[in-house]
């Protein structure tokens, strides 16, 4: 099977993680005997020092040809000026409203053998097997109008939270779709209390509740789900939010892992195509320097063969082959603890996929 892979580097530590990535792939490649056809682009940071923009059309043409897409970070303290025109992550959000990416998807699932590796207590994470569903095109990060200006009495700046029944529909279907796949009980997460496009969200979600009967509807407010992320995580099967509040609750759930650098992501929208990338950024002060730890990135593949491919095979070998090297006691400088064994992003990569590949 011939499949063509938009491979999207961006800054920081992402060309250093997407390397090891596409090792990974390559091997599962051999193994099962596909032939992966890679499209290499810049995004972000770098776009921006080549052309000026983000994001360039040739690159969004691209991506749409493919069969997905897979990237590594954006952004930097180099980019990092409020009153620039363009920013890196300019071109992340057009790639997911151009490429109709609507639903980012987020699992967060512990590994026994990382329980003391997090701030919590290994009680508390025992058992953590959940999926954050993400809205991902609308809300405040692409609301309008969106705006800063001067007056006599100073500065002013406004910021539009906007969601059509169309918006929330279809990033609710996708939460009931996948917990009835799972442990059938999906947390709806707003701020009912006092935002009026939260309280649309809440109205529509329990609406589709009664196409879902086989699966338990809770409503949460996302202060309270922040809280019980801390504090009984193993309780929540599938969550699902607006964009802002999954953004930001996605980063919290990240450290029951042990590290950001350990999850996965998975952007989809109604077609096959789906964009593919570590939930952790560009960390720039990491760059260059063989530390960066791969495994978001690695499992961020399997994802991918999972959800655009359908490969379902070659993705559980990637998700055996990280347990194994993890259970050897082999470790990046984030997840590292007395006793394991220290190893670089490459080292860490070649790991994996010497597993993937015997």
């Amino acid at each position: 099977m011939r499949l063509d892979i938009a491979v999207l580097p961006g800054d920081g530590v992402g060309p250093e993680v997407i390397d090891q990535g596409i090792k990974v792939l390559e091997a599962g490649g051999r193994r099962f005997g596909h032939e992966f056809c890679l499209h290499w682009g810049a995004v972000g940071g770098v776009a921006i020092d080549q052309f000026g923009v983000a994001l360039t059309p040739e690159v969004l043409q691209m991506c749409r040809k493919c069969d997905a897409v897979l990237l590594g970070a954006v952004g930097g303290p180099k980019w990092d000026d409020p009153q620039a025109k363009v920013r890196p992550e300019d071109g992340l959000l057009s790639l997911r409203k151009e490429l109709g990416l609507f639903a980012n998807l987020r699992p967060v699932k512990v590994f026994p053998m990382l329980a003391d590796s997090t701030t919590l207590k290994p009680e508390v994470i025992e058992g953590v097997d959940l999926i954050v569903v993400r809205e991902l095109t609308g809300g405040l990060y692409f609301g309008k109008p969106q705006k800063q200006w001067q007056t006599s009495r100073g500065r002013h700046a406004i910021d539009t939270l906007s969601y059509s029944e169309h918006e929330i529909e279809r990033i609710l279907r996708v939460g009931f779709e996948l917990a009835r796949s799972r442990r059938r009980k999906l947390t709806s997460v707003d701020k009912a209390n006092i935002l009026v496009s939260s309280r649309l969200w809440r109205q529509i979600a329990s609406e589709l509740s009664g196409q879902y009967p086989d699966v338990e509807l809770e409503h949460m407010l996302v202060d309270a789900c922040a809280m019980r992320l801390v504090q009984r995580p193993a309780q929540f099967d599938v969550i699902v939010t607006e964009n802002m509040f999954g953004d930001i609750l996605t980063d919290e759930a990240a450290m029951l892992a042990g590290s950001m650098g350990m999850l996965p992501s998975a952007s989809l929208g109604v077609g096959k195509l789906g964009m593919y990338e570590p939930v952790h950024g560009s960390a720039p002060k990491r760059a260059g320097q063989n530390l960066a730890n791969p495994i978001g990135t690695i499992l961020s593949v399997a994802l991918m063969l999972r959800y655009s491919f359908g490969l379902n095979r070659e993705a559980e070998a990637i998700d055996k082959a990280t347990s194994e090297v993890l259970q050897a006691g082999y470790r990046t400088y984030d997840i590292m603890k007395p006793g394991n064994i220290q190893v670089g992003t490459r080292e860490m990569g070649g790991l994996i996929t010497e597993r993937v590949e015997p």
